[in-house]
């Protein structure tokens, strides 16, 4: 039986709550077992305006920490839906290939379905960009490509949760009902508004840093129940801890939400319904983060011990899962993963297709979405990662394994010169336009233009770089015919555009 060090982790957690000074942004800590909070520090400042303190009952986004409290309601209506329902059944706009993805696929990331935020920034659209959800939806119902088919890959989306809470709203089930009842039932104060200038009690400003200054957070996508929830760090404490222990109508839940789902051919992915598995040593932790533009959360629990961890923040430079792994390690006393540099440095892309990598140390960049690989067997590395999984290692010059759950051989970028014929005006059936002026692409219109220089991969794959607010996205321009090309990120993988004119 393992023996926890309280002492050990307290001198972790209030290492990383120290790092918020008194005159930034800041966040909290709890660490708890059975009886509560165990441990609890904070740093930083709530607000920046008011110069309150950050501390445990400030109020914060928790982002996609949210998607987890979703599946439980879905779960808690059985009797209307369930998993193996294709989204047609509840949503019949939907055309194939996304109609036919079933609802426990479109929650465990094997569905395949393009996330909104990630479609919007490859039409052009900011992170600022006001969107509601009606128009969402109908947005979502004239796609017909998925990212990969069903059940063959896993990569992480936001869709699914949004296109199966508009299924339970159209019976009159709406989450935001749903989670204030569960946390008036605790004891606390949890809320779902859909839209980021919904007012919120108490909610502390969000913030991200531009080089210079502290900048405020805002996002205009609809939130939608793959992170709408707000709430404390006490709150979220509290709801984890009686999730775990299966308090009154939570009985049973986190056993079937925190379960590994399976691809098609049967083997676990390692990810549940909005909980991921996390390996610390010989023993398996249970949990997720959050991120929204100024906000940064994570929990992971130890169901051995029966403690856990929650982290929130106001502020975006949080690595909120660095410090709720590194104070689990300490307080179980588990040795952490080590970071690996074994493969080479460099600009990496499959033969054809839009799939590039690029690895920096132990970072991994895979189609703009990073991780850092870790020793794992021998000569192969891994990301550790349940939703986007890499077993890589060297064959020559080349960079093989899965990632994503496919087979892939990845080559040394051979740079070409961008072809003249390229050049010209794109249309995407959406309405967005982007021209290609030379060996730069050029989105946006009057003051919001930007126009990005194109890093050629060989063989018709281009990258570039857009700067929107507190992001910068990496994205892949594939040209796919002469008349056709595609915009590619991790979670968006089949934004087209045709030649006009």
């Amino acid at each position: 039986m393992t023996v926890v060090n309280w002492d050990a982790a307290e001198k972790a957690a209030k290492g990383f709550s120290a790092t918020w000074g008194n005159d930034e942004p800041g966040g909290a800590i709890i660490v708890f077992d059975a009886s509560g909070p165990q441990i609890v520090t904070s740093g930083g400042l709530e607000s920046l305006s008011t110069k309150a303190a950050f501390t445990q009952d400030s109020v914060v986004r928790y982002a996609s920490v949210t998607k987890h409290a979703f599946a439980a309601m879905v779960l808690a209506n059985s009797d209307v839906i369930v998993l193996d329902d294709s989204l047609s059944r509840h949503l019949p706009e939907l055309q194939a290939p996304l109609a036919d993805v079933t609802v426990g696929q479109a929650l465990d990331m094997t569905g395949g379905l393009p996330d909104v935020r990630e479609c919007l920034t490859l039409l052009g659209l900011s992170v600022f960009t006001e969107t509601k959800s009606g128009p969402l939806l109908d947005f979502l119902s004239r796609m017909t490509r998925l990212n990969f088919e069903a059940g063959s890959e896993i990569s992480y989306s936001n869709t699914g949760y949004r296109l199966v809470e508009a299924a339970l709203e159209r019976k009159g089930l709406f989450f935001r009902d749903y989670i204030r009842a569960q946390g008036d039932a605790l004891g606390i104060a949890l809320d779902a508004p859909d839209v980021w200038n919904d007012p919120v009690d108490g909610l502390a400003p969000g913030y991200w840093h531009d080089g210079k200054n502290w900048q405020l957070s805002a996002a205009g996508l609809h939130i939608s129940a793959s992170g709408s929830m707000t709430g404390s760090a006490t709150a979220l404490a509290r709801w984890v801890g009686a999730l775990l222990k299966g308090e009154g109508a939570l009985g049973g839940i986190f056993d079937r939400i925190s379960r590994s789902r399976t691809f098609a051919d049967g083997s676990e992915t390692g990810y549940g319904l909005g909980i991921r598995q996390v390996k610390l040593g010989g023993r398996t932790l249970y949990g997720h983060g959050g991120s929204h533009p100024g906000y940064k959360s994570h929990f992971l629990v130890d169901r051995e011990t029966g403690t856990g961890i929650v982290v929130v923040a106001n502020r975006e430079d949080v690595n909120a899962y660095k410090i709720a792994l590194e104070t689990m390690a300490a307080l179980t006393g588990a040795p952490l993963p080590v970071a690996s540099s074994a493969l080479p440095d460099g600009l990496y892309v499959t033969e054809t297709g839009p799939w590039w990598l690029e690895i920096t140390g132990s970072a991994l960049n895979y189609l703009d979405n990073e991780d850092t690989l870790y020793e794992h067997d021998g000569d192969i590395v891994s990301s550790r990662s349940p939703t986007s999984p890499a077993f890589l290692k060297q064959d020559g010059n080349d960079i093989v394994g899965r990632i994503g759950h496919a087979e892939r051989r990845f080559r040394p970028v051979a740079a070409e010169t961008v072809p003249a014929d390229l050049s010209g005006l794109w249309l995407s059936p959406e309405g967005a336009m982007l021209e290609v002026d030379g060996d730069a692409v050029v989105m946006g219109i009057g003051p919001v233009r930007q126009r990005m220089p194109l890093t050629s991969l060989g063989n018709g794959r281009f990258l570039f770089t857009l700067v929107d607010g507190p992001w910068t996205k990496r994205i892949l321009l594939h040209r796919m015919s002469n008349d056709r090309l595609e915009l590619v990120l991790s979670r968006a993988r089949m934004m087209e555009y045709r030649r006009f004119g």
